[in-house]
């Protein structure tokens, strides 16, 4: 676990997932559904594009062969 905290893909992920957050909140805050809307999927896409990359550096380091 210590080596994900000194990760920058990790940092640039959550920084992702909190300012897609923060856009979620401030379209929820002024009443605009479609920016909420937008800010769910950007934190959503973030995770997921995350765990992607991680999945396929594993698969690397392995010398497996994964499809995506």
């Amino acid at each position: 676990m210590s080596t994900k905290l000194t990760s920058r893909k990790f940092w640039i992920s959550v920084a992702a997932f909190f300012g897609s957050v923060g856009t979620s909140a401030a379209g929820f805050a002024v009443g605009n559904e479609t920016v909420t809307i937008i800010g769910a999927i950007c934190a959503t896409l973030s995770t997921a594009i995350y765990a992607a990359c991680e999945a396929y550096v594993d698969a690397a380091n392995k010398g497996e062969d994964y499809d995506f």
